[in-house]
């Protein structure tokens, strides 16, 4: 699977976009400011299909992010936990069906999450969001909250680990979708219509589960982060 590859001369550098991937997220975006707008136009205390799956999915993390960090924190950080698990669950969808049907001259269109720019950028957004709470509630011994002498080798992996943990994040997203999409892409090529159903329906299920394990993953991290102890 190759990227649609634009090149463009910027300040004298030659700067390379993955267009396929681009397109890809900003329809993403598009469809939950859409959606957005449908769920919430009508709020009603007998709730619409919409406006109640809405209601559930905010009521399931809020009830996560409450178990683990408490009400008040909860409040605080709710937005930008609904926020990955919605725009990582809908980036996961658009690269199934019907744009797999659009072929493009090199390649086709596909996940933004089979961009490791795309998931590196959301796991630096994530560890930049939580050591920054982390030193905003702590101060600087955030980073040395386990420090002590006899303990010093666990201490200095402890600190490593704030530094790997958006490696992790943003290589488990990406390899997860792109293995996926180059399987389906690969059924597709030696099977029709009727082979590749089975595969594409086991990767509806990897872009849940996925969506929820870097979310979940994120809402854990925060919580160490804004930990006193």
């Amino acid at each position: 699977m190759e990227h649609w590859v634009y090149t463009a001369d910027i300040m004298g550098k030659a700067i390379s976009f993955n267009m396929d991937t681009l397109i890809t997220m900003w329809i993403s975006m598009l469809l939950l400011i859409v959606l957005a707008f449908f769920t919430t136009r009508h709020m009603d205390l007998v709730p619409s299909k919409l406006q109640l799956i809405g209601e559930n999915v905010i009521k399931y993390f809020n009830d996560i992010a409450k178990s683990s960090m408490g009400n008040d924190n909860a409040q605080k950080h709710i937005a930008i936990i609904l926020t990955l698990f919605m725009f990582i669950l809908t980036a996961n969808l658009v690269g199934q069906l019907p744009l797999r049907l659009i072929h493009l001259s090199h390649g086709e269109f596909a996940s933004p999450n089979n961009d490791i720019n795309m998931t590196a950028a959301m796991a630096i957004v994530v560890s930049i969001y939580y050591i920054f709470y982390g030193v905003k509630k702590n101060g600087f011994k955030f980073f040395f909250k386990g420090f002590s002498l006899d303990g010093i080798i666990i201490t200095l992996v402890d600190l490593l680990e704030l530094f790997v943990r958006p490696f992790s994040l943003a290589l488990r997203l990406f390899a997860n979708i792109f293995a996926g999409e180059v399987l389906v892409s690969t059924v597709l090529s030696l099977t029709y219509v009727i082979g590749p159903i089975p595969f594409m329906l086991f990767e509806l299920f990897v872009a849940l589960i996925q969506a929820l394990v870097f979310t979940l993953l994120s809402t854990t991290y925060i919580s160490l982060a804004i930990q006193e102890e």
